[in-house]
């Protein structure tokens, strides 16, 4: 799925007005900034089924210098098959454990701790695999710029503790395939077929954009 040129355009306003709104403008460069915003959220609100006050309140949430998110994502293999857990919050669809990154916290630990969190298995982050500008990758579209970072992670143990996920339910192991539906918004099925490709090559460099 392209990109739309119409987020592209309100994404870059956002951000250029939440950076200059970062910067203590002066009162009548404030006003202007915000105007940019405001227009960034009708651009939004214009193409999509969102309501125009969600929109703007999401962007106004935003501060401080604008940079895209970071996802974390970890690419676990058992034997020929892949870990991937479903997605209460997207119509029980499946992904790679993983999510933001907390401020503070290296990819590296993040990707660890949402899997133990989404999964119950310890692993352990031993190879980025592949940093991916979202935009160009066959994501839906999304409001906000983003990383998506994918660390290949070896289980520690097959011990998983079962203690229920509010966000995902009960883990599972899947063939390249036999693989369910998929969460796109967070894996498509290519990056998915590109992460069994590195796993019969171990020697490969990391993909990056």
């Amino acid at each position: 799925m392209a990109h739309p040129q119409w987020l592209d355009w309100a994404q870059r306003l956002q951000a250029l007005a939440q950076t200059g709104l970062n910067y203590d403008p002066r009162p009548f460069d404030k006003q202007r900034y915000e105007q940019i915003r405001d227009l960034a959220a009708e651009i939004v609100a214009a193409h999509s089924d969102a309501p125009l006050e969600q929109i703007a309140g999401l962007m106004s949430a935003q501060t401080g210098h604008a940079t895209p998110k970071i996802d974390s994502r970890g690419v676990i293999f058992r034997e020929d098959k892949i870990l991937l857990v479903q997605e209460k919050l997207d119509n029980d669809r499946w992904t790679l454990p993983g999510g933001w990154v907390d401020i503070g916290e290296p990819p590296s630990v993040a990707v660890e701790r949402e899997v133990w969190e989404e999964t119950g298995y310890r692993v352990r982050a031993v190879k980025l695999l592949a940093l991916y500008d979202r935009h160009k990758h066959g994501h839906p579209p999304s409001l906000f710029h983003a990383y998506k970072v994918f660390f290949r992670c070896d289980l520690l143990s097959d011990e998983r503790n079962e203690a229920p996920n509010i966000e995902t339910g009960v883990p599972q192991f899947f063939a390249l395939d036999a693989l369910p539906e998929l969460s796109t918004a967070r894996v498509t099925a290519t990056q998915i077929a590109r992460f069994f490709e590195h796993l019969q090559n171990p020697d490969w460099q990391t993909d990056f954009d």
